[in-house]
């Protein structure tokens, strides 16, 4: 079961360039994003593993101390030192938002003097640090960069917790919308007009503001998104590209889940709202389930046949701390079954409980056998 499960994952990922790996927080989300991308390496494609996680655990799953903001790959010698073998690339990064969003200005305004003016802009310096905290609109810049601009045969993107996900999706609408809305032509236009269509009463607020400060706010907001108009038309283009992107048959959604009870109820959420926005799944992975247990004996079968072994009393102290784990077995497997029907996924992936935490290459590796066998 567990080997057809992986084949069949192997299969939909099969010509997927962009793999996007979505779920609750607490799950394992980050290792699975970071083993899924190893696996694919390992099987020859040149792959790269992108987290926006504030948290920066990918780093630590890859058995790195820190990560790059940009594309890094994992040292082949590294890899062979912990005994896996790889016979393409593995790379990897962590998001920078503040230096990817100043990264797009650069990029997008070829005129020296026009991006002077942008980037010394107190108003840019406020807003380019806000979108840095939220991460989605820098991260599908990034992915949007990825995928037009290097040779990647995949890119496994990790996600915040899957509610930051979904704001991850409708990223690129959201942004859409602002950037060809009414709002900002209020900003574009003379600041005469911008002024008139304020009112009164936040001119006012403005001027009180400018001499506490020294900073006429006002004239700043105007001649901020003035000096932004040629980068607003490119960042435009850009977005609608990712929209694009993100419902290409290139791209495909792995859902990554636990059988805890809030965590799977997530998994169906997310997998309805993909439904709805015309994404592909690419999967279901039950990650941390528990296997041991009793295996259809009795506790008192167990104690038996463990006492020859261990003794009367250890056997039944273990026979004993069986039956809790059997307990968890069966929750468990309830979960991934009723997930398996709920989600229309017939052959789940599911990697089991591990005893210790994934800290190195090795783990990964361990990990990745279970995805992709």
């Amino acid at each position: 079961m567990a080997t057809r499960a992986a084949k069949q994952l192997r299969e939909r990922l099969q010509g997927k360039r962009v793999v996007v790996c979505v779920g609750s927080g607490g799950v394992g989300k980050t290792t699975v994003a970071a083993a899924l991308a190893l696996g694919l390496a390992m099987r020859g494609g040149k792959v790269a593993v992108v987290t926006i996680d504030p948290a920066n655990r990918l780093a630590a799953a890859l058995g790195l101390d820190g990560l790059a903001d940009e594309p890094h790959r994992i040292d082949p010698e590294l890899l062979s030192a912990q005994k896996v073998r790889v016979k393409g690339e593995l790379w990897a990064m962590t998001l920078d938002a503040k230096r990817t969003f100043d990264d797009i200005v650069t990029r997008l305004e070829s005129d020296p003097e026009r991006l002077r003016t942008i980037l010394s802009n107190p108003v840019y310096r406020e807003l380019s640090t806000a979108v840095a905290g939220s991460h989605e609109l820098s991260a599908i810049a990034k992915l949007y960069e990825l995928h037009s601009e290097h040779e990647f045969d995949t890119i496994v993107l990790d996600t915040p917790p899957s509610r930051n996900a979904l704001d991850f999706l409708n990223a690129p609408t959201r942004l859409l919308g602002f950037l060809e809305g009414r709002a900002l032509q209020v900003f574009l236009a003379p600041s005469g007009l911008t002024a008139k269509l304020f009112g009164r009463g936040t001119g006012i607020v403005f001027g009180i503001f400018a001499r506490v400060t020294g900073i006429d706010m006002m004239g700043e907001l105007s001649r901020f998104f003035s000096s932004l108009t040629g980068v607003i038309d490119g960042f435009g283009e850009q977005t609608r590209g990712v929209a694009e992107l993100l419902r290409s048959p290139e791209t495909a959604f792995a859902i990554v889940t636990s059988p805890e009870p809030e965590p799977a109820l997530e998994a169906s959420y997310l997998a309805a709202r993909l439904d709805e926005a015309g994404m592909a799944r690419g999967g279901l992975v039950v990650n941390r389930v528990h296997r041991e247990g009793l295996h259809g004996h009795s506790v008192e079968q167990v104690a038996e046949l463990l006492e020859g072994e261990l003794g009367e009393r250890l056997g039944a102290r273990v026979a004993a701390n069986l039956a809790d784990f059997d307990v968890l077995a069966r929750r468990d497997a309830a979960t991934v079954k009723r997930l398996s029907g709920e989600l229309h996924e017939p052959a789940p992936v599911v990697v089991p409980y591990l005893d210790e935490d994934i800290q190195d290459l090795a783990g990964l590796a361990r990990v990745a056998t279970h995805l992709l066998a």
